[in-house]
């Protein structure tokens, strides 16, 4: 019985680490967030990169922008720009009670707030969950909202 039991975590350990390598953690070993992608050009409809240049601390993460106005409106209000549920895929936390590594080309904007998600491989196959957000946003939206405190503090 021990034995199925390791195998069966080897396996989720195994499928877990292929999904992570197809996609980012909202913030990476070295304190990167969001792949280096700046979080206030998402406001103006076009995810964008942002420079070593133009990088901002917050919350001991390191943020990169596109422009100095960008970081400069991102230091005097953070919490306009930060994605939602610490970056993690919002549909994972709604739909899965969980956190997903997220791609941080997929985005979405409701009422002002800054939604990202799992867009990747899993297991060799594409997996986009924000089809499936977009056809429940209401419902995964408040679900998500509802997990969160319990989700935020799991592994």
């Amino acid at each position: 019985m021990k034995t199925i039991k390791n195998v069966i975590l080897l396996g989720l350990a195994l499928v877990w680490g292929a999904l992570a390598q197809a996609q980012i953690d909202p913030v990476n070993a070295d304190g990167l967030a969001i792949g280096g992608y700046d979080v206030v050009a998402y406001f103006s409809g076009k995810p964008q990169k942002g420079t070593k240049a133009h990088a901002a601390k917050h919350n001991g993460a390191t943020y990169y922008f596109a422009t100095k106005a960008n970081k400069d409106a991102f230091t005097k209000s953070p919490s306009s720009y930060l994605p939602e549920f610490d970056g993690y895929c919002a549909w994972g936390v709604g739909e899965k009670q969980a956190k997903f590594p997220i791609n941080p080309e997929t985005f979405d904007i409701i009422d002002g707030k800054l939604y990202l998600f799992f867009n990747g491989d899993f297991n060799g196959k594409p997996f986009n969950t924000f089809p499936d957000w977009s056809n429940r946003t209401t419902q995964l939206e408040k679900a998500a909202h509802a997990n969160w405190p319990k989700v935020k503090n799991s592994k």
